[in-house]
């Protein structure tokens, strides 16, 4: 047996929905769903057999019948400019959703960089949507994807920081300084964080150094 019969053997096809830019370099991809999922968890899918699947949180609810992934456009990357180009009906290949990245009830603070508000969205249109602070970082004013749906539902617990331009209900600056002038944290409830390399460390120091006890924080990292 080849390894591409493997590969099938592992994989699932599915067909695309939709494939829209919503913000420059930035798209959401819908397919039909093939099996559950947990809000937070991630999938892996290709366009090609003979190429090992890449990793993307899935931003859908549990009760959708479809799965969005959203994802940016990197020039140098094999899968994402195949993908920025993809057609509705066109075939793709996905594996079992995976990942602990879970939450729960409790109260908590979401707090994400760049795309790395997929989990959280899928969190917030699986209902948990009481006792938590989503705070996205972004660079521009088109950075904050899904905050149409955030905004009317979670208000002033939905807070943008915007590192280089201003606007009408943007935090002016980067989330970690958002963190760092805030007079205190809160002390009963967990820190989920994901986004880059970077952003997860910096940030998990910073609320380390700040009396966050370390088994409250939980972290995703986007490569």
């Amino acid at each position: 047996m080849n390894s591409n019969t493997d590969q099938k053997n592992k994989l699932h096809t599915t067909s695309i929905l939709e494939n829209n830019e919503i913000s420059p370099g930035v798209y959401v991809l819908k397919f039909k769903k093939i099996k559950d999922f947990k809000a937070g968890q991630y999938l892996g899918l290709t366009t090609d057999l003979s190429v090992t699947p890449r990793l993307y949180t899935i931003a859908s609810g549990i009760q959708d019948d479809e799965v969005n992934i959203l994802y940016n456009l990197k020039d140098d990357g094999w899968l994402t400019p195949r993908l920025s180009e993809i057609k509705p009906g066109t075939e793709l290949f996905v594996t079992d959703p995976d990942g602990d990245f879970n939450d729960d009830s409790s109260p908590a603070w979401w707090i994400a960089s760049g795309t790395g508000i997929a989990p959280f969205s899928s969190m917030f249109r699986s209902g948990l949507k009481e006792n938590k602070t989503l705070i996205h970082g972004g660079r521009h004013t088109h950075s904050f994807y899904f905050e149409n749906e955030f905004l009317p539902e979670m208000g002033e617990n939905y807070i943008r920081c915007c590192s280089q331009e201003s606007g009408d209900g943007l935090y002016s600056g980067r989330l970690t300084r958002y963190l760092q002038d805030i007079p205190e944290l809160p002390k009963n409830c967990r820190f989920f964080l994901c986004g880059s390399p970077e952003m997860v460390v910096e940030v998990r120091d910073l609320l380390i150094n700040r009396g966050v006890e370390y088994n409250k924080i939980v972290a995703e990292i986007y490569f």
